[in-house]
């Protein structure tokens, strides 16, 4: 297979340090260290928060099922503070040692964990973090597979996010919970202590001044409309695609200082003359998306330094993209933060778990077998517990970021079961977002939208009463000779010899298929993909993202296009 790497792996690989900025932008606090260097695997050295299987990493070794991390690390504690140790993801379990003595365990791999290291933190310690990655289908393993090929891709394994530490005070803030709408917002502190003290919060406004208010509790609503500062009113900034505004957010409880933000936003379905739209702050949009795999070529599962994320966001939004679906994967907060920064719409899929049947999820529902009662599927009871607090983590977890618009709870009936069930657990959850509660087929009662892949054939896409969302289709594959990662074979869903052939079956596709019902109800869709992924070579851009493969103006025009129909 062919070693593609980005021109920032270029740099990580001479040396550069990556992965240094604070790993949780939606809650940042001034003492933290990250610990990258230094580290071991099974007695080799590796780079983390590279997965061994990437060519980033720098190991040099066979990856087996059971393997452990070390790595040694100074740490001075500050007096009357408590030291956090994080984890952003390490797949698929963890057992965590310090200095010898059993810290935690922590199972799936896809959601930060920490725990509370101070009674046996050193000046001088010793780390190591034991893992167990079979690829267990009980847990959420979304593409990874051991025989990667097609639509399935090379597995990772252990540490693939950064291992952190934070001083805190003795009584901290433990959680921030941010819920807005276009005109306030509501902040829910949880903090490790029950001792009761004001808590003080500041809002930077657009021009700089700062709103400030204490209180008491653990919660507090504000009306953005009604702040004053030394007499003078401030118009709302409200978060949306072409103006992302985000408040800078201070919270402040005893000695804990922590940073934060907000957008003023609010999703919602109305019915707009007659039609029931997706709106965002009370306006019609066209959710116009790519799916996002989050893959990259010498990362794998991790881009080569954070900024790539934002690169990647910007490359959408240059040919008129303004949605991302986060196809099967969680990813660190930074992917998060820039879309929220940048206004990037985000439909967040749940991390697919169960075991995958090629005739059972996929080939029968294409040739029109896609009904199916999924109250009676046969999964381990493991599996279906682990995927419903996974689930609810998740939510828990992204909670804070305005970008975060929809949910996908499951995908193409892959380990799908009590869609129902768990679209209402979602919903009571947060009643903020939107849930595709069974993406493509075997569409049951309870959805936000209709919900369809179409890959083949001139369908007419006919809107019902729930907005119609075309959830994957296109796919047209184009190889750039040079930027493939696998030469011999490729994947993808009809083959293009040119850009030209490119871009007029993709143009063709958009005006069959969407512009036809949008004034119907079609509310969005989601185009496959945002770049090549190993074998399947049907992305806008090449895997090391150096090539774009389509005409950038056509793509924009066309997204513009979409919109008016509106």
């Amino acid at each position: 297979m062919s070693r593609l790497i980005s021109e920032a792996g270029s740099k990580v690989l001479a040396g550069e340090l990556v992965w240094n900025k604070h790993p949780r932008p939606q809650m940042k606090r001034d003492n933290y260290k990250i610990i990258n260097k230094g580290w071991t695997l099974d007695g080799k050295n590796i780079r983390v928060p590279f997965p061994p299987q990437s060519l980033l990493s720098g190991y040099e070794d066979m990856v087996t099922d059971e393997f452990s991390y070390k790595v040694n690390f100074a740490c001075e504690k500050k007096a009357e503070h408590r030291v956090l140790l994080h984890f952003g993801g390490v797949d698929q379990i963890a057992s965590v040692y310090l200095n010898g003595e059993f810290i935690g365990k922590h199972e799936g791999g896809y959601l930060p964990f920490s725990f509370d290291i101070t009674d046996v933190l050193s000046e001088e310690n010793i780390l190591e973090v034991k893992v167990v990655d079979t690829l267990d289908t009980d847990y959420p393993y979304g593409k990874q597979t051991k025989k990667r090929g097609g639509m399935w891709y090379t597995p990772v394994s252990g540490i693939w996010q950064n291992v952190w530490l934070e001083q805190v005070p003795l009584e901290y803030i433990s959680d921030i919970k941010i819920t807005p709408d276009d005109k306030s917002v509501t902040f829910e502190i949880s903090t490790n202590s029950n001792i009761d003290k004001d808590i003080k919060l500041s809002i930077e406004m657009p021009d700089g001044n700062v709103y400030t208010e204490s209180f008491t509790g653990h919660k507090i609503h504000i009306n953005m409309n009604e702040l004053k500062l030394n007499g003078k009113e401030y118009p709302i900034r409200k978060w949306s695609v072409k103006d992302p505004y985000l408040y800078k957010t201070y919270i402040t409880y005893g000695m804990d200082k922590v940073e934060t933000y907000f957008g003023l936003k609010k999703i919602e379905i109305k019915n707009i003359n007659g039609v029931n739209r997706v709106c965002l702050n009370d306006a019609p949009i066209f959710m116009n998306g790519v799916l996002d795999q989050g893959y990259y070529c010498d990362g794998i599962f991790l881009p080569a330094s954070e900024e790539e994320y934002e690169q990647d966001i910007l490359r959408m939004k240059e040919l008129g993209i303004n949605m991302l679906r986060k196809h099967i994967k969680i990813e660190p907060e930074w992917f998060y933060y820039y879309c929220d920064k940048h206004g990037m719409l985000v439909m967040q899929d749940m991390v697919n778990s169960g075991e995958y049947k090629f005739v059972r999820d996929t080939a029968m529902p294409n040739i029109g077998f896609g009904k199916k009662d999924d109250t009676k599927r046969k999964f381990s009871k493991k599996m279906k517990e682990f995927f419903q607090c996974h689930m609810k983590d998740t939510i828990k977890h992204l909670y804070n970021h305005p970008s975060i618009v929809a949910y996908t709870i499951f995908n193409e009936g892959w380990g799908q079961f009590d869609a129902d069930r768990m679209y209402g657990i979602a919903k009571k959850m947060d009643s903020t977002r939107l849930y595709d509660a069974t993406s493509g087929w075997f569409i049951q009662n309870d959805s936000d939208f209709d919900s369809f892949h179409i890959y083949f054939g001139n369908k007419t896409l006919k809107p019902k009463e729930r907005p119609l969302f075309l959830s994957e289709f296109g796919g047209y594959t184009y190889k750039v000779d040079g930027h493939v990662f696998n030469e011999k074979k490729t994947y993808g869903y009809g083959t293009c010899k040119s850009k030209e052939e490119l871009m007029d079956r993709i143009v063709a596709r958009y005006e069959q298929l969407l512009l036809p019902a949008i004034k119907k109800g079609a509310c969005g869709c989601v185009y496959t993909q945002l770049s090549d992924v190993e074998d399947e070579i049907n992305g806008l851009y090449t895997y090391d993202r150096k090539v774009c493969k389509v005409d950038k103006k056509t793509m924009k025009d066309l997204a513009d296009r979409l919109a008016s129909q509106l």
